[in-house]
Order: structure tokens, then C-alpha cells, then sequence
């Protein structure tokens, strides 16, 4: 079996900002209630013309320029999403045609906020397994296209952006372990009614905006900080590793409280936890990849650091990933 390890990392914001003070003027809100409810200052957000894919294909194209590479090297793309182009083809098709990828296959991954975290769980075992070479792991998001700005409470979370990182084989294995789960049981806390096969769009579910993001704050918040908890002491757990064994936490940016929440319960001072919420708010399938440029380009990442990955999303999807740094 080989090894596998993360050879690249390549992410892309869009120039536009909003701001809080911006929302102030969109809906009743204000700075000093955003930044203590969930510590964003502004967020990135696509022109009307962009659309995921063009996010993804700058992300990917900055990853394999990073790795001095083309796009006709990769064996396979997974696109990380909740807003894809559109239902059909997959944005990964799409992602595969811009990047001239004519050797890989691929698909898009749904599953929220932790997606980019089940795609690298995936993209290390098609490594490990023989079959793959290079896996271009991407998340993406234009979460603008689904929120209502009518709505305070999930207006002010999300933006815009994208992230990939390049899996390959290693001599010294990266990866050093997996932990993801679900539970259906959240689903109707956090969705986007209207658009599939149970509610498809109609003039109705325009007018009540059902295409946008509904979210039961109360209940996310309380999930997040009691798995995220959980998911990371009983993957090191498995590995008999503890929290000191991480050089690293770079978990899912949703909210500051939940992050500052999991690292003090698990011990973690805050130079070992990656925080960039402020700067990009929540971005879904592209908050660690971000987060983990931002980490290396602070030089809190380094080449053989062991870094944990970490992520609750819409479902109740939960994941979380071990890897020691390959560079």
C-alpha cells in the first residue's frame, strides 16, 4: 500500500467585499454584534458572472503552479461543494474541461462544511490503494448565491471562495488517519429547502424564499462544540496520539466561539489554532484550505508538523483528518 501525502495548496477569494459596516445598511445588524456573535469583519464575494467552477479552476490552477505541473497530469478531481454551477453536469466536469485534465475522471462531493475534509479522506485512500497518482482535492463555494439578505442571522456568516490541495504518493505516509460520520437527525437544522426532488422550484418557493439557507443557530452551535470536541479526542484516541502530539488545529470557520469553544476544551492555546473567520467569514467547502494557506504563509505550518483538520457541517455531517505536513 503507498503512502500519500499533500504535495500542493493553491486558494482563490474574489476581489469584492462586503463588510459589516455594508450589512448595517442591508439589514438590522451592526459591526459590534456581528464581531461578538461570530467574529467576522467582512467577507469575499463573486461577481454576478462568477460562478463556483471559476473559483475552483483559479484555486486549482494556483495548486498546480505551485507543484509546476499541468492539468493533463492529474488522475482524478473532486470538486467539494453545496453550490454547484448547476444540478447537472457536475461542477467537476466542468472544473476538469477549464484545467485540460483529459486523463482524470471525478465527481463533486456534497457534504456541507465538512466536505473538503471527506475529500482528502477520499483522495488519500484512491492514493493509497495503488490506482491514483495526483488527486486535485478541491472546495468551493459561492454560498452569496443561496442567502438571503433580507435574513440577519445567516446573512452575516458566509462569503465567498475557493481551495485545493494535491494529493500524491510518498515514501513517508502523510496521512496518518480519518474520522468522519453523519447524523440525519440535524438535517432540518440547517438546509436549503426548495430546488431538489422534495420541493422543486415554483413560483411558491421564490416567494417564500425557500432557496436560500435556513439555519437553527441555537441547535448548530451546541453540535458543533460538542462533536468537533469529540471527533478530535477520539480520532487521537486511536492513534494513541493526545492534543500535544498537534502542532496544529486549522478547523471549519463557521464561528469564532465554536472554534475558541473546541480549543479550550481540548486544551489547545491559541497559537496552535488557526482563526481567519474574521478576514473571509464562512466560506463551507474552501475554510481550510484557506485556513491552511494562512497557516503557512504566518509560518505556523511547517514541513513535518502534524496538523489536524477539523469540520461539522449541514446534515450533520462531522469529519476530521490527521496529516503530518510533507512541505
Amino acid at each position: 500500500m503507498s503512502g500519500v501525502k499533500i504535495s500542493a495548496l493553491g486558494c482563490y477569494v474574489p476581489p469584492g467585499i462586503l463588510s459589516n459596516h455594508d450589512l448595517e445598511k442591508m439589514v438590522e445588524t451592526s459591526d459590534e454584534w456581528i464581531l461578538q456573535r461570530v467574529g467576522i469583519s467582512e467577507r469575499h464575494i463573486a461577481a454576478a458572472d462568477v460562478a463556483t467552477s471559476d473559483l475552483a479552476v483559479k484555486a486549482a490552477r494556483a495548486a498546480l503552479a505551485q507543484r509546476g505541473i499541468d492539468g493533463s497530469e492529474l488522475d482524478a478531481i473532486l470538486v467539494c461543494t453545496v453550490t454547484p454551477d448547476m444540478m447537472f453536469p457536475s461542477t467537476a466536469c466542468l472544473v476538469q474541461h477549464q484545467l485540460g485534465a483529459k486523463h482524470a475522471w471525478g465527481f463533486d462531493l456534497v457534504a456541507a462544511c465538512s466536505g473538503f475534509v471527506y475529500g482528502l479522506t477520499t483522495a488519500a485512500h484512491f492514493i493509497r490503494s495503488g490506482t491514483h497518482k495526483k488527486v486535485l482535492v478541491i472546495g468551493a463555494d459561492t454560498m452569496s448565491r443561496i442567502i438571503d439578505y433580507t435574513d440577519r442571522n445567516t446573512c452575516v456568516l458566509f462569503g465567498d471562495g475557493a481551495g485545493a490541495m494535491l494529493l500524491e504518493p510518498s515514501e513517508e505516509d502523510g496521512f496518518i488517519g480519518f474520522l468522519n460520520e453523519i447524523d440525519g437527525s440535524g438535517g432540518d437544522y440547517l438546509k436549503m429547502p426548495a430546488g431538489g426532488s422534495r420541493m422543486p422550484a415554483s413560483a411558491d418557493t421564490v416567494r417564500n424564499h425557500l432557496h436560500y439557507v435556513k439555519q437553527d443557530g441555537q441547535q448548530v452551535f451546541k453540535y458543533a462544540v460538542r462533536k468537533m470536541y469529540e471527533i478530535c479526542c477520539e480520532l487521537l484516541d486511536r492513534h494513541g496520539l493526545t492534543i500535544k502530539d498537534v502542532k496544529l488545529l486549522i478547523p471549519h470557520q463557521a464561528n469564532r466561539r465554536i472554534i475558541a469553544a473546541t480549543a479550550e476544551r481540548l486544551g489547545m492555546d491559541c497559537e496552535r489554532v488557526i482563526i481567519n473567520i474574521d478576514r473571509y467569514g464562512n466560506t463551507t467547502g474552501a475554510t481550510i484550505p484557506l485556513a491552511t494557506r494562512d497557516a503557512l504563509e504566518s509560518g505556523k505550518l511547517k514541513k513535518g508538523d502534524v496538523v489536524l483538520f477539523i469540520a461539522v457541517g449541514a446534515g450533520f455531517t462531522v469529519g476530521a483528518n490527521l496529516w503530518r505536513w510533507a512541505y
